[in-house]
């Protein structure tokens, strides 16, 4: 059993409070998931769970933490730093397991996980893995571990969809408990038993959280009920206060009335009045009395607001993309894919899958590159690494301004808020952003450019659960051309036209219906 009492946690830099008087109990068969905006706190939580002294640099923690004779496994969102230079042997040889563990059993593991055996014992260095090898030798050395807690921040990132139903096979079929993050809607719906939601109200100036022992349909369902019916009891109590009020206004007008008019020569009038006027006073402080007893209008965290520029057209039939390749290298020359051939026609939207290490993300740079030169098309690039193109040292609104003058610079602070930016974040720099919020800057510098052509390497990876569906809806309204990599099975099939299969021997079509349900 893992236990949190009464915890709080406040950013040091802007002192925020991100999680207050939090509690959690997470005992075996607890299948719980952190959903929330990003920058709300979630891999913040995980750390502090974990090891509490891996949030100490930018965290000011109070509460109590009870894990008595528990084993914790904790992926981390990125891998770091120090594990980059080391070879996939180096970083499997530190778990001590890896030596005791049956070599049968080793190679059971790797073909759940679609590598061969030979991988694990492999000199290739970490730090040049494809983003869903590196989660899969993570998964694999924390697993050799044998913990009796799960602690996953975010797990699904950048897998392969082969390697996406390994995962949630093992989240839902583990005897241990889990507690993971994740943006997948589809493995969240297919695996949690348990939603702790975090959330940051009023412009994250206070911070709430829920925990809800169901599934995250069932949560959606309950939330929107409650939210419904609350607040129309807070309409419906509104009017009850407008009809008091009322009431009360024409009362005391007419008290007031009859005072003004009653002579002086009549002092039991008088007298009556004053009565009559104490009384106004009494029903006056019973109907604030009952107006402090109103339901409050519901509270909610909405999902961000963006939209894509309407001007980025793109004619349709009009020849994007004529890719003919007869081998696909990585810049060491290791043969990745041979005869890729990809063509794209506007307003086409592209999806392209494939196994991990098979060459996508090397494959959509290679796109990139030729099609930033361009002078007949504006082209845009997401990356799934953001720190490629990000200027890490400088601010969102210093990365986002062209001009620099105070309209322009008023502009981008209005779509940051709209993003769910507080000043404060406006003005941090972007190395202390989550990954989440990085990737919101990369939208929005897409949408000012006017792009009409979007290349796009995981686009919906760091996006919360509540905020994907804009995303996707947003993307599938987009009228110009998209081309993109991505293993979330519900934006390949409301956003994708057409969806590729990258393997050794080239681009397969697929059909969306696969990925349905």
């Amino acid at each position: 059993m893992l236990q949190i009492k009464d915890l709080t946690i406040t950013h040091k830099y802007d002192l925020r409070v991100i999680l207050e008087n939090f509690n959690l109990v997470l005992n075996p068969g607890d299948k719980a998931v952190i959903i929330g905006e990003e920058g709300n706190g979630k891999s913040t939580l995980l750390k502090w769970m974990y090891q509490p002294e891996l949030v100490e640099d930018y965290a000011e923690v109070e509460g109590e933490r009870v894990c008595t004779g528990e084993r914790l496994g904790y992926l981390p969102q990125e891998l770091p730093e120090e594990d980059r230079d080391k070879s996939i042997y180096e970083f499997l040889c530190e778990e001590e397991m890896f030596w005791e563990t049956d070599p049968r059993e080793l190679s059971k593991l790797a073909s759940r996980l679609h590598v061969p055996v030979e991988f694990f014992y492999g000199e290739q260095k970490m730090g040049t893995l494809s983003g869903g090898e590196k989660i899969k030798i993570q998964m694999v050395r924390l697993l050799l571990g044998q913990p009796t807690i799960l602690l996953l921040d975010e797990p699904s990132n950048d897998i392969d969809i082969d390697t996406l139903e390994w995962l949630e096979k093992l989240i839902r079929e583990t005897t241990q408990a889990v507690l993971f993050i994740s943006h997948d809607e589809t493995l969240i719906e297919k695996t949690a038993n348990r939603i702790v939601h975090l959330e940051q109200l009023c412009r994250k100036t206070k911070s709430r959280y829920t925990v809800a022992n169901m599934t995250y349909d069932e949560y959606l369902k309950s939330r929107n009920l409650n939210f419904e019916n609350q607040k129309r009891k807070a309409e419906n109590d509104r009017r009850e206060e407008d009809k008091r009020q009322e009431k009360l206004r024409k009362i005391m007008q007419k008290v007031h009335n009859e005072q003004n008019s009653v002579s002086r020569q009549d002092p039991h009038s008088g007298y009556l009045l004053k009565k009559k006027m104490r009384a106004v006073k009494s029903m006056e402080k019973r109907f604030e009395r009952e107006a402090e007893d109103m339901t409050e209008a519901p509270e909610e965290e909405n999902a961000i607001f963006f939209r894509l520029s309407k001007e980025a057209v793109m004619p349709a039939g009009k020849m994007v993309l004529k890719y003919d390749e007869e081998c696909l290298k990585t810049q060491d020359l290791r043969v990745l894919s041979e005869n890729v051939h990809l063509w794209v026609k506007g307003p086409e939207k592209v999806c392209i899958i494939g196994k991990n290490g098979v060459g996508k993300t090397t494959l959509l740079k290679q796109i990139a590159s030729e099609l930033l030169e361009r002078d007949d098309i504006r082209a845009a690039y997401m990356p799934q690494n953001y720190e490629e193109l990000l200027e890490l040292d400088k601010t969102p609104v210093e990365y986002l301004a062209q001009v620099g003058d105070k309209e322009e610079i008023t502009k981008i602070r209005t779509y940051l808020g709209s993003l769910k930016y507080t000043a404060d974040e406006m003005n941090h720099a972007m190395a202390e952003l989550s990954g989440g919020q990085k990737a919101k800057v990369l939208l929005l510098k897409m949408s000012l450019s006017g792009a009409n052509v979007l290349i796009l390497d995981e686009p919906t990876r760091n996006f919360s659960p509540l905020s994907n569906p804009v995303i996707r809806k947003i993307l599938s309204e987009y009228s110009g051309t998209i081309i993109s990599i991505s293993h979330d099975r519900k934006y390949i099939c409301e956003v994708c036209d057409t969806v590729y299969e990258l393997t050794k021997e080239g681009c397969v079509l697929q059909s969306k219906e696969q990925f349905k349900g």
